[in-house]
């Protein structure tokens, strides 16, 4: 039996592709993902680092978080300068 409404699952579908895993590691892509996309983890962790960090001085406090996030996009050829 179709569903009543097909627009629902349209909505279904992208909900569940919303739902995904964040980051790609381990995956084969047939093209480049695009930077947006991945190493959210990191690039959250990154940023709620920066932005809430009390220091004088947030780039040195988070360094570890920035090296980690710049590992992750040189992982899939991005360069993050």
């Amino acid at each position: 039996m179709p569903p009543a409404n097909p627009s629902a699952v349209a909505i279904a579908t992208t909900a569940a592709a919303a739902a995904a895993p964040a980051t790609m590691s381990g995956e084969a892509c047939p093209a480049k993902p695009k930077p947006c996309c991945v190493c959210i983890d990191e690039k959250a962790a990154r940023d709620e680092c920066m932005l809430f960090s009390r220091s004088d001085d947030a780039a040195g406090e988070c360094k570890d978080l920035v090296s980690r996030y710049r590992s992750c996009m040189a992982g899939f050829g991005f360069q993050v300068n």
